[in-house]
């Protein structure tokens, strides 16, 4: 055999297995290889959105524990205003308990004294009898003088 009709035969087989290795071979390598992009594409799309979904809930996170705080800070604000207007309220109701209580006590007082100063009066009557009984040495009428003695008191 001659150089040159291996050559050529070398060259046919080569040809052929170039064809069938397109034909046959390359398609299903091809595909392979596609399949295998695509799918590393949507795992790197997929961590993505996740990556995105997770610094959105980060946010939300955020904002959500912002709100709390606002809240809280304003139930104790309101808190503490109620409880500074329970303060005021009790103390107003017992400035109004004493104010009430010292009347009370000054018109028991004022009565008390009404009263000793009615006993004194009689007490006082019944000694101006009895003395002038005495120095007149005879017995005075309590009944024909209880107009005289009323008067007497109302001086006193």
């Amino acid at each position: 055999m001659n150089i040159n009709s291996a050559l050529i035969i070398q060259i046919i087989v080569f040809c052929l297995l170039v064809w069938f290795t397109v034909k046959f071979v390359w398609p299903p390598i091809a595909k392979a290889l596609d399949e295998r992009a695509s799918k590393i594409a949507e795992g790197l799309a997929a961590a993505e959105r996740g990556k995105h979904d997770f610094e959105q809930a980060e946010k939300k996170v955020a904002e959500i524990m912002s709100e709390g705080r606002g809240q809280v800070a304003e139930i104790i604000a309101n808190a503490e205003k109620r409880a500074s207007q329970i303060v005021e309220e009790a103390k107003k109701q017992a400035a109004v308990e004493a104010a009430r209580i010292a009347a009370q006590s000054k018109a028991d007082v004022e009565q008390e004294f009404n009263r000793a100063r009615e006993v004194l009066r009689e007490q006082v009557a019944v000694l101006a009898v009895k003395g002038a009984e005495q120095i007149l040495c005879s017995e005075i009428n309590a009944d024909k003088h209880a107009q005289l003695l009323g008067m007497l008191k109302q001086e006193l």
